[in-house]
Protein backbone atom coordinates (compact mmCIF):
# COMPACT_ATOMS: atom_id res chain seq x y z
CA UNK A 1 0.00 0.00 0.00
CA UNK A 2 1.11 3.54 -0.72
CA UNK A 3 0.81 5.40 2.57
CA UNK A 4 2.28 8.71 1.39
CA UNK A 5 2.60 10.01 -2.16
CA UNK A 6 4.52 13.21 -2.91
CA UNK A 7 3.22 14.89 -6.06
CA UNK A 8 5.52 17.51 -7.58
CA UNK A 9 3.55 19.93 -9.74
CA UNK A 10 4.96 22.63 -11.99
CA UNK A 11 2.45 25.42 -11.42
CA UNK A 12 3.32 28.91 -12.61
CA UNK A 13 1.72 32.10 -11.38
CA UNK A 14 1.32 33.62 -14.83
CA UNK A 15 -0.22 30.46 -16.29
CA UNK A 16 -3.25 29.43 -14.24
CA UNK A 17 -3.49 25.97 -15.78
CA UNK A 18 -0.67 23.60 -16.69
CA UNK A 19 -1.39 20.71 -19.06
CA UNK A 20 1.48 18.68 -17.62
CA UNK A 21 0.27 19.24 -14.04
CA UNK A 22 -3.22 18.18 -15.13
CA UNK A 23 -1.73 14.99 -16.63
CA UNK A 24 0.21 14.30 -13.43
CA UNK A 25 -2.94 14.69 -11.33
CA UNK A 26 -4.93 12.50 -13.75
CA UNK A 27 -2.27 9.79 -13.48
CA UNK A 28 -2.35 10.08 -9.69
CA UNK A 29 -6.13 9.60 -9.67
CA UNK A 30 -5.75 6.51 -11.89
CA UNK A 31 -3.61 4.90 -9.17
CA UNK A 32 -6.82 4.48 -7.14
CA UNK A 33 -5.21 5.11 -3.79
CA UNK A 34 -6.90 4.02 -0.60
CA UNK A 35 -8.80 6.60 1.44
CA UNK A 36 -6.22 6.38 4.24
CA UNK A 37 -3.35 7.32 1.90
CA UNK A 38 -1.87 10.81 2.24
CA UNK A 39 -1.01 12.95 -0.75
CA UNK A 40 1.38 15.88 -0.51
CA UNK A 41 0.89 18.29 -3.42
CA UNK A 42 4.10 20.26 -3.79
CA UNK A 43 5.58 23.02 -5.87
CA UNK A 44 9.14 24.31 -5.81
CA UNK A 45 9.78 27.94 -6.61
CA UNK A 46 13.31 28.01 -8.04
CA UNK A 47 15.56 30.15 -5.83
CA UNK A 48 16.40 32.60 -8.63
CA UNK A 49 12.66 33.32 -9.16
CA UNK A 50 11.91 33.94 -5.50
CA UNK A 51 14.39 36.75 -5.02
CA UNK A 52 12.40 39.93 -5.49
CA UNK A 53 13.33 43.49 -4.71
CA UNK A 54 10.67 44.93 -2.44
CA UNK A 55 10.42 48.43 -1.06
CA UNK A 56 9.98 47.85 2.66
CA UNK A 57 8.76 51.26 3.76
CA UNK A 58 5.29 50.83 2.21
CA UNK A 59 2.90 47.91 1.68
CA UNK A 60 3.33 45.95 -1.48
CA UNK A 61 0.12 45.89 -3.50
CA UNK A 62 1.61 44.26 -6.58
CA UNK A 63 0.87 40.55 -6.13
CA UNK A 64 2.75 39.67 -9.31
CA UNK A 65 5.94 39.93 -7.26
CA UNK A 66 4.57 37.25 -4.97
CA UNK A 67 3.29 34.36 -7.11
CA UNK A 68 2.85 32.20 -4.00
CA UNK A 69 -0.81 33.18 -3.65
CA UNK A 70 -1.69 32.11 -7.19
CA UNK A 71 0.39 28.94 -6.92
CA UNK A 72 -1.25 28.06 -3.61
CA UNK A 73 -4.73 28.67 -5.05
CA UNK A 74 -4.00 26.33 -7.98
CA UNK A 75 -2.65 23.63 -5.65
CA UNK A 76 -5.78 23.94 -3.51
CA UNK A 77 -7.93 23.50 -6.64
CA UNK A 78 -6.03 20.27 -7.36
CA UNK A 79 -6.41 19.27 -3.72
CA UNK A 80 -10.20 19.54 -3.96
CA UNK A 81 -10.19 16.81 -6.63
CA UNK A 82 -8.63 14.28 -4.25
CA UNK A 83 -10.58 11.74 -2.21
CA UNK A 84 -7.97 11.14 0.46
CA UNK A 85 -5.96 13.05 3.06
CA UNK A 86 -3.83 15.73 1.44
CA UNK A 87 -1.75 18.79 2.12
CA UNK A 88 0.03 21.49 0.15
CA UNK A 89 3.74 22.31 0.33
CA UNK A 90 5.34 25.29 -1.45
CA UNK A 91 9.08 25.56 -0.98
CA UNK A 92 11.92 27.55 -2.49
CA UNK A 93 15.20 26.19 -3.78
CA UNK A 94 16.62 23.79 -6.33
CA UNK A 95 13.63 21.76 -7.63
CA UNK A 96 15.29 18.33 -7.59
CA UNK A 97 16.92 18.82 -4.20
CA UNK A 98 13.72 20.16 -2.63
CA UNK A 99 11.53 17.37 -3.99
CA UNK A 100 13.93 14.74 -2.65
CA UNK A 101 14.07 16.59 0.68
CA UNK A 102 10.26 16.70 0.91
CA UNK A 103 10.07 12.99 0.08
CA UNK A 104 12.40 12.27 2.99
CA UNK A 105 10.55 14.57 5.40
CA UNK A 106 7.16 13.04 4.58
CA UNK A 107 8.57 9.49 4.31
CA UNK A 108 7.01 9.18 0.86
CA UNK A 109 6.45 5.75 -0.65
CA UNK A 110 6.18 7.24 -4.13
CA UNK A 111 6.99 10.51 -5.92
CA UNK A 112 4.83 11.43 -8.91
CA UNK A 113 6.05 14.20 -11.20
CA UNK A 114 5.99 15.32 -14.79
CA UNK A 115 8.77 15.51 -17.30
CA UNK A 116 8.90 18.46 -19.66
CA UNK A 117 10.59 16.27 -22.25
CA UNK A 118 13.62 18.47 -22.81
CA UNK A 119 16.06 17.10 -25.35
CA UNK A 120 19.35 18.04 -26.89
CA UNK A 121 21.01 21.26 -25.86
CA UNK A 122 18.16 22.40 -23.57
CA UNK A 123 18.51 19.20 -21.54
CA UNK A 124 22.29 19.65 -21.34
CA UNK A 125 22.03 23.31 -20.29
CA UNK A 126 18.99 23.11 -18.02
CA UNK A 127 19.44 19.55 -16.78
CA UNK A 128 16.68 17.07 -16.18
CA UNK A 129 14.95 17.51 -12.84
CA UNK A 130 13.11 14.20 -13.22
CA UNK A 131 16.34 12.29 -13.98
CA UNK A 132 18.05 13.77 -10.93
CA UNK A 133 15.09 12.87 -8.72
CA UNK A 134 15.01 9.29 -10.02
CA UNK A 135 18.70 8.99 -9.09
CA UNK A 136 18.49 10.58 -5.63
CA UNK A 137 14.98 9.73 -4.38
CA UNK A 138 14.56 7.60 -1.26
CA UNK A 139 11.55 5.86 -2.85
CA UNK A 140 10.06 4.87 -6.19
CA UNK A 141 9.37 7.61 -8.75
CA UNK A 142 6.62 7.75 -11.35
CA UNK A 143 7.47 10.14 -14.19
CA UNK A 144 4.56 11.31 -16.30
CA UNK A 145 5.59 12.25 -19.83
CA UNK A 146 3.81 15.01 -21.78
CA UNK A 147 1.31 13.86 -24.39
Amino acid sequence: MLNTVLVALDVTANQPKSELSDQVLKTLLELQLEARSKIVLSHVVPANQSEVEVVVDRPNTDLEHFPYTQIEEQLHRYQQRLDCNSQVEIVTGDPAEEIVRLAKIHKADLIVLGSRGLTGMKRILLGSVSSQIVEEAPCSVLVVKPK
